[in-house]
């Protein structure tokens, strides 16, 4: 009887063990502690984190298989390729007891109709952070990053990812974004080229502790990241280039054969509750698309410049690329970085 009864609790243990810990693939810097804290506090689950740098890492490490990860963040233009290659769990987010709580805008959006796989995390805008006491001239054009100033020559940080740095070259070229014009991939490699000499850094991660404490002067970079910066930093402003900034949304999504699917579908719920995502935003900087939030968001997470744009900003949100232009791109970034 008492091996039996220890066994009976041995495999209660497993199964408990089982259903409380979530696996969280999300990118670097991007998640509040507090709110996972808080996550775990109401729930019993406990939050693993791991991160990538880049839409290309997630996708191929999801497509690599048996990663162990539960919850996985791909921007809005990628969730179609990461469905293509079957990637994903269905969520059927709207039969969620919260699902009421999303805003209207981001139900059923374009890349997920009826969002049945995903669900809003957080929304911005990328295009990059200048330290204006170090360049005092107009930023707000891709001339900046592309040809860029004396002043700056050799402190400049560029996104190592092609599916945020060759739309605001295409931009900048005056070429649509998606295009597989073969002379705009021969432009754009020109133009990169011609610009690598003064890059000191390709790197997704470490870019907040670096633009504080001095080594870049400019960077590529996303809005509420630069709030962080600006922060810190107060000189260092985010452009918003004439030609137009990248707009984006990251969704929460399921990796297929996630060990605990459960544990992924009872966050989701969870972070649609208005004071947990506003705790996400107050952290990273980024609006989100739950409903009675901004009640709960800091006073001057409002009223920043980074997170609410000019009313003449050029804000263009990311389209989803074919194949032909992927395949182009990621040799033009091969190339780039030999």
């Amino acid at each position: 009887m008492k091996k039996l009864l220890a066994l009976f609790v041995l495999v209660l243990c497993t199964s408990v063990i089982a259903q409380g810990e979530l696996h969280f693939y999300n990118w670097s810097g991007y998640t509040s502690e507090e709110m996972l804290a808080k996550f775990t506090e109401e729930t019993g689950i406990k939050v693993v984190l791991d991160t990538f740098d880049s839409n290309e890492t997630l996708l191929a490490k999801l497509k690599s298989g048996n990663t162990g990860y539960d919850l996985v963040v791909p921007t809005h233009n990628f969730v179609p390729i990461f469905l293509e290659e079957g990637l994903l769990e269905p969520i059927n987010a709207s039969e969620m007891e919260n699902y009421s709580n999303l805003d209207p805008r981001w139900q059923s959006p374009a890349w997920d109709p009826g969002n049945v796989y995903t669900v809003p995390w957080q929304w911005g805008s990328t295009s990059f952070i200048v330290d204006t006491n170090v360049y005092g001239g107009d930023i707000n054009t891709y001339e900046v990053l592309f040809n860029p100033p004396a002043e700056l020559q050799g402190k400049i940080n560029i996104f190592d990812s092609w599916d945020e740095v060759l739309p605001m070259a295409l931009r900048y070229l005056g070429y649509e974004t998606c295009t597989t014009d073969p002379e705009a991939f021969s432009k754009m490699l020109d133009l990169l080229e011609a610009q690598r000499p003064y890059v000191k850094t390709y790197t997704s991660e470490g870019i907040l502790e670096s633009m504080i404490a001095g080594e870049y002067d400019m960077s590529t970079y996303w809005n509420g990241a630069s709030l962080r910066v600006r922060k810190e930093r107060p000189s260092a402003q985010y452009a918003y280039p004439v030609e137009g900034a990248s707009g984006w949304m990251d969704n929460l999504a399921i990796a297929k054969g996630a060990p605990n699917k459960e544990a992924a579908l009872s966050f989701i719920n969870w972070f649609m509750q208005p004071e947990n995502a506003a705790m996400q935003s107050n952290f990273a900087g980024y609006s989100n698309g739950v409903v009675g939030s901004d009640t709960f968001m800091d006073a001057a997470l409002k009223d920043a410049p980074e997170v609410v744009p000019p009313a003449d900003a050029n804000i263009q949100f990311a389209l989803t690329c074919p194949p032909e232009y992927n395949d182009l791109a990621t040799r033009l970034w091969t190339r780039l970085k030999q």
